[in-house]
């Protein structure tokens, strides 16, 4: 998914939720391709939220795919209102009223021979999984939104430094932006790299700068009303401090 991070933050900017939000009861090809990026990006806090449910791997499979399929395909969004619009809040309460519906019939959704509407990947997921804190599956769904939003944010910074042929130079300056200081001291990191002290510590306040960027950009794409983007960044954060 890293890959096709680039190209749709040029496509869609800040507005890729808005543009689902505006377009809901339309027929727009934009609002259905914006739905499909933040579904594809935003799938693993939804399976987290399922296994901690006590669905086995193999049920949360079926359940996440028949899930987007009807969201996908029905667009299935004329209640959502753009001023209570947050991407987060409405996946989740959308897959506990399609759990809820789940109950009360057998589903139609049957493995092998489906097409994926999100591209799984049940090893990596099921690994993933293995390491979740001991949290109810809303706290799960809550952290694992925040991380999957900073996975988006430095996955969005390293395409940016490869473009420019200088990937290698953010691997070693990435450590800078998990705290206040770097693994390395500035002179010995500058030894490595071959410049001066004093470059490098421009490089990690561009780098620190660009980061907080794209953080509230990737926040923005995720909410109806960008006016709360600070909000909902202050709340993530909260989450990743356990607060």
């Amino acid at each position: 998914m890293s890959s096709s991070v680039p190209a749709a933050a040029r496509r869609f900017a800040t507005t890729r939720w808005t543009a689902v939000l505006t377009a809901a009861r339309t027929d727009s090809p934009h609002a259905t391709e914006a739905l499909d990026e933040l579904c594809r990006t935003y799938w693993y806090p939804l399976y987290a939220w399922i296994r901690r449910q006590g669905y086995a791997s193999h049920d949360a499979q079926d359940l996440i795919q028949g899930f987007f399929a009807r969201l996908l395909e029905k667009r299935d969004l004329a209640d959502v209102a753009p001023a209570r619009g947050r991407f987060r809040s409405f996946l989740l309460a959308s897959l506990k009223h399609y759990l809820a519906n789940e109950r009360d019939r057998e589903r139609a959704w049957k493995r092998g021979g489906r097409h994926e509407f999100v591209p799984l990947d049940p090893e990596l997921a099921e690994s993933r999984y293995g390491t979740e804190p001991s949290l109810s599956a809303d706290q799960i769904y809550d952290r694992r939104w925040a991380l999957t939003v900073l996975e988006q944010v430095m996955a969005r910074l390293r395409a940016e430094f490869r473009q420019r042929g200088k990937e290698s130079l953010f691997d070693q300056l990435k450590a800078c932006l998990t705290g206040d200081r770097l693994d390395q001291p500035y002179a010995e990191l500058a030894g490595q790299l071959g410049v001066s002290e004093s470059a490098v510590k421009v490089s990690v306040h561009r780098l620190r700068n660009r980061y907080r960027e794209l953080l509230r950009d990737e926040v923005a794409q995720t909410v109806g009303d960008t006016s709360t983007t600070e909000d909902e960044l202050c709340h993530l954060m909260g989450l990743l401090r356990g607060g």
